[in-house]
């Protein structure tokens, strides 16, 4: 098959999560023997600030890092749909495209036909800013791809499109993998944004506090800490190590002993259900994973044997005390949450999962032969 993608940034992870599974699903998709073929905008911010801040440096790593994968740069205005369409059996339109081209993608597809064309929804604005969700025409899309259920269910309440799938993110277990023999230069380490009023609190309770109470040597890597979060980080005894290409992060869990979930608010509070990927990245490579409350509704991991969960601050620090300083306890977290992943979370089964949604919406042979 034929399968084209438009979204925010391939080649850019920098704030940008969706980049990480949708690597994972192209790089199965190829090694599968079809065509993906990923179209992104030439002026994605994530891209911008990426080379603004470190040059081209990072994205001639991805090119080293994914020698199979690549994408094309267009201009919305001058964007040739028939040209990028042509001899396309499936399309994804992520939702951090601009409303414009999801409209004109639909009537382009209500025109031409010929293909399957789905939305793929990986983010909390459709409970956080509903108005912008609602504004997307998916009048002439087959459904939506939703990464978890509540996501899903409020496309079909808020009447945004008559179809939607649950479609969860998952590890490239290609990439994500344990690393055995590292030299260990810490004993934790998070990885991710500050996340300002989405969840400033709750790094105060869940990492800032623990790490300090514990005098633990932990290091943080992410984008977009101010000035104060680095103060609030150094007066904690946190080393800052600032963006961290995804397709490193592998090799710095392998030199970390344990990690930790902080979910968004957003997540916690209004999409129950909906880890971020890390939380699949990190079981993957076998770092034990201890994290702040969340509520796994849908039953993806089996908490207290994938990863711990804290209830609260001093819940946090007990359990980071014992991963530290319980070898077997350790191990067997590890070893569970990867059997897990590699169990029913990784982008082969994500891919199976699309190409069976296809399969369910694709016009039936006979039926096409019938109309020629």
């Amino acid at each position: 098959m034929r399968i084209v993608i438009f979204c925010h940034s391939l080649v850019s992870d920098w704030n940008h999560g969706n980049a990480h599974f949708l690597r994972g699903v192209c790089s199965e998709l190829i090694a599968r023997g079809h065509v993906a073929e990923v179209y992104e905008p030439h002026d994605a911010w994530s891209r911008v600030h990426l080379e603004a801040e470190h040059g081209d440096a990072p994205l001639r790593a991805f090119a080293r890092a994914y020698p199979g994968l690549e994408s094309r740069r267009f201009d919305p205005a001058t964007l040739d749909l028939d040209d990028a369409l042509a001899d396309a059996d499936l399309v994804l339109v992520h939702e951090w495209n601009d409303a414009a081209l999801v409209r004109r993608i639909g009537l382009h597809r209500r025109r031409h036909g010929g293909y399957r064309l789905l939305f793929h929804d990986t983010h909390h604005r459709s409970v956080s800013d509903r108005e912008s969700i609602g504004s997307y025409d998916l009048a002439h899309y087959d459904g939506v791809l939703a990464f978890g259920d509540v996501v899903r269910d409020l496309y079909h309440a808020q009447g945004w499109s008559t179809r939607a799938w649950t479609w969860h993110e998952a590890a490239d277990v290609r990439r994500f993998r344990p690393l055995p023999g590292e030299r260990r230069e810490g004993e934790l380490v998070w990885i991710g944004n500050w996340g300002d009023d989405e969840r400033e609190a709750e790094l105060d309770e869940f990492l800032l506090e623990p790490v300090r109470a514990l005098a633990l040597r932990a290091t943080v890597h992410g984008v977009r800490y101010p000035e104060r979060a680095l103060e609030r980080l150094r007066a904690a005894g946190l080393r800052y190590a600032g963006w961290l290409p995804n397709h490193e992060v592998p090799l710095v869990f392998a030199r970390h002993r344990v990690t930790v979930h902080v979910p968004r608010r957003p997540y916690v509070a209004a999409l129950p259900g909906i880890p971020t990927i890390r939380v699949f990245e990190a079981l993957a490579c076998g770092i034990p994973l201890v994290s702040a409350p969340w509520h796994d509704v849908e039953g993806l991991f089996t908490p207290g044997r994938d990863f711990l969960v804290a209830t609260g601050g001093a819940a946090m620090r007990r359990h980071l005390s014992d991963v530290l300083n319980d070898d077997a306890l350790a191990h067997e977290l590890a070893r569970h949450g990867r059997a897990t992943i590699l169990r029913r979370h990784t982008c082969a089964h994500r891919v199976d999962e699309l190409l069976a949604i296809h399969a369910e919406i694709a016009p039936r042979r006979a039926a096409l032969r019938s109309t020629a």
